[in-house]
């Protein structure tokens, strides 16, 4: 894979951190960053960052950032019109930070072959725990910005992840990583980044089932 342009979905979080890092580490490299925001266009979707959030990411990874915006009713179609972009620009794989859902990893293969993109999953099949203990022995730095309080309870967010806060919800029987949706992260810090995002975590805001600490730079 040594020196393959890729693309990286781009959520923000720690998965998809986690597949960028494992990219780089196998020779790849980074050409484009895609994350998905709603229609409206003022937060990411599912994590609910702000762009000017997910803008200080790609600076500091040194990335360029492609945004598209959609309702869940055009997110493919938005989805493969950006692969189309990167392709056009000569980026030939796709870097996803899928870990063993085997619907999302089939869509993903299936939309990504559309626009003639090789989807990449270097998470995939590792155990769950072993994916965020790695995450934090290579130095990333994550916090819980939304909670599915159907799934857990409201009181994580807003936490720092740490291997304390590991044992903690997997003794309340939650995923660690989170793969069904349970919390979504904000990655700050890393060995990916040339500097640390600085931000600040405010009041938690509750909407239907979930409750979400807005996050914006300090």
């Amino acid at each position: 894979m040594k020196d393959i342009p890729f693309v990286a979905s781009w959520s923000g979080g720690k998965d998809s951190a986690m597949a960028y890092y494992r990219a780089m580490k196998m020779g790849m490299k980074p050409k484009m960053l895609l994350t998905m925001f709603e229609e409206e266009g003022e937060v990411s979707k599912s994590h609910a960052l702000p762009l000017e959030v997910v803008a200080a990411q790609a600076e500091s990874l040194g990335v360029p950032l492609l945004i598209k915006e959609a309702s869940w009713n055009s997110y493919e179609g938005q989805f493969i019109d950006a692969m189309d972009e990167c392709r056009a620009q000569g980026i030939t794989h796709g870097v996803f930070g899928d870990i063993d859902l085997e619907g999302h990893l089939e869509w993903v293969q299936n939309t990504c072959e559309k626009s003639d993109i090789v989807a990449v999953h270097p998470l995939w099949k590792e155990p769950r725990r072993k994916v965020v203990e790695d995450l934090l022995d290579a130095g990333f730095e994550a916090w819980i910005v939304v909670v599915n309080t159907t799934m857990m309870p409201a009181e994580f967010v807003g936490r720092k992840f740490s291997k304390e806060l590991i044992v903690e919800l997997e003794a309340l029987g939650i995923d660690a990583c989170g793969e069904k949706g349970e919390f979504h992260t904000v990655v700050v810090d890393g060995p990916i980044f040339s500097n640390r995002i600085p931000i600040k975590m405010e009041q938690a805001v509750i909407k239907g089932d979930y409750i979400f600490s807005p996050v914006i730079i300090e």
